[in-house]
C-alpha cells in the first residue's frame, strides 16, 4: 500500500527528481574531504568560488544538487532555478571514536534555516552500523526525531547511512570488511527505512576491489530492494565512474530509485586551473551525468511506486496542520 505524503512533500519531491519521478541528483556537500582535496594553500573564498563553478556548470543537467551551509550558499544563489536543492544538516565528520561513531550537529543550523532558504529537502548522513547495540538505538531514536521537524515543515528527508568497520584493525576498505558488507547495507536498510525518512542514500553493498560478479551485485541490490520501505538512491562514495556507471546499473535494475553522484562525477575539476575546469565541466562531466541519468531514466524505480498525494476536496486545507503557526 502506498503511503500518502502532504502536498508539501509531494511538491518538493517533485522538484528534486525528473519528470518521470527518477532522481538524479549531483552531490556536492563534502567539507572536510572537499578541504583535503584542494591544494595546499586554498583559501576558503577560493574553495567557495571552485565549488561554484563546478555545481552552476552542472546543475542544468541534474534534477537536484545536495550542498552544504558551509561552502555551499553561493552555489545555492547561482545554480539553474530548473534543478531542486537538497541541504545537509549534520555536522562534517563525526564524534566519538572510530568504531564508535556518534552523530554531531552544524551549531546554529535548522530544519527551519533550510525551509526558509528555499531548500527542495533535507539530508541527514549517520555512519550506523547494526550491530553497536546501544549506539544503533541512539542513532535511531535521533533520525525519527530529525523526520519528525521535517515532517513539521512538510520537508522531505533523505537519510545517508554510511557503513564502517567495528574494529580498529580491519579498515573500511579491507577484504574482511567486504564480506560483511552486503549484510550491513541490507540490514541498515531494513532498520531505518522505517524511522519516518522518505527517501535512503545508499552506498553499493557490494566492494567492486574484492568482488567484480554483477550477478553477486545485483542479488546484493535485490535483498535491499526486497527490504526498504521507502525509495533508495545510490551514491557514488568516490568510486571512479567507470565503476560507479556499472553500480548506477545494476542498482536501477534492482529497483533504486535513481542516484545521489558527487566525486565520480566532477572530482578531478577540484584541482584544475579555471580554464581547464571549465572545459572538463562542459565536456567530460556532462557527458557522465548524461549517461547515468539515461540509465536510471531507462531502468530505476519512479518513488511514486512508494507515495500517493493527498486526495484533494473542498475541505483538506481545513486539517492540514498550518507549520507557520507552530513555528
Amino acid at each position: 500500500m502506498k503511503q500518502t505524503l502532504t502536498p508539501g512533500k509531494w511538491r518538493h519531491l517533485k522538484q528534486t527528481s525528473t519528470d518521470e519521478h527518477i532522481f538524479t541528483i549531483l552531490a556536492f556537500d563534502q567539507r572536510g574531504s572537499y578541504r583535503r582535496m584542494l591544494p595546499e594553500g586554498t583559501s576558503y573564498e577560493q574553495a567557495v568560488q571552485i565549488k561554484r563553478e563546478i555545481v552552476v556548470a552542472l546543475s542544468f543537467h541534474t534534477s537536484a544538487v545536495l550542498l552544504d551551509p558551509i561552502y555551499g550558499l553561493p552555489s545555492a544563489l547561482d545554480m539553474s532555478g530548473t534543478s531542486g536543492l537538497l541541504m545537509s544538516l549534520e555536522k562534517s565528520g563525526y564524534s566519538g571514536d572510530s568504531t564508535y561513531r556518534q552523530l554531531a550537529f552544524t551549531d546554529g543550523w535548522t530544519v527551519s534555516k533550510i525551509k526558509r532558504m528555499g531548500a527542495s529537502a533535507v539530508k541527514l548522513m549517520v555512519y550506523y552500523h547494526p550491530d553497536t547495540g546501544a549506539l544503533a538505538e541512539e542513532l535511531e531514536e535521533t533520525i525519527r526525531q530529525v523526520a519528525q521537524e521535517c515532517q513539521r515543515y512538510d520537508m522531505p528527508l533523505f537519510l545517508e547511512p554510511m557503513s564502517y568497520s567495528l574494529q580498529a584493525g580491519v579498515p573500511k576498505e579491507s577484504a574482511a570488511f567486504a564480506q560483511t558488507r552486503p549484510r550491513v547495507v541490507r540490514e541498515t536498510a531494513r532498520r531505518l527505512g522505517g524511522l519516518g525518512a522518505d527517501v535512503l542514500k545508499l552506498e553499493f553493498p557490494m566492494d567492486a576491489a574484492f568482488d567484480s560478479d554483477r550477478s553477486a551485485w545485483q542479488a546484493a541490490c535485490a535483498a535491499i530492494s526486497e527490504v526498504c520501505q521507502v525509495p533508495w538512491v545510490l551514491l557514488s562514495a568516490g568510486v571512479d565512474f567507470d565503476i560507479f556507471e556499472d553500480q548506477v546499473r545494476v542498482a536501477c535494475e534492482a529497483g533504486a530509485s535513481g542516484f545521489l553522484a558527487g566525486r565520480a562525477i566532477w572530482k578531478e575539476a577540484v584541482v584544475m586551473s579555471p580554464a581547464e575546469r571549465q572545459h572538463f565541466l562542459a565536456t567530460t562531466a556532462v557527458e557522465r551525468l548524461r549517461r547515468i541519468t539515461d540509465i536510471a531514466s531507462r531502468l530505476a524505480r519512479p518513488w511514486t511506486d512508494f507515495y500517493a498525494p493527498l486526495a484533494g476536496s473542498d475541505t483538506w486545507f481545513q486539517s492540514y496542520e498550518d507549520w507557520q503557526a507552530d513555528a
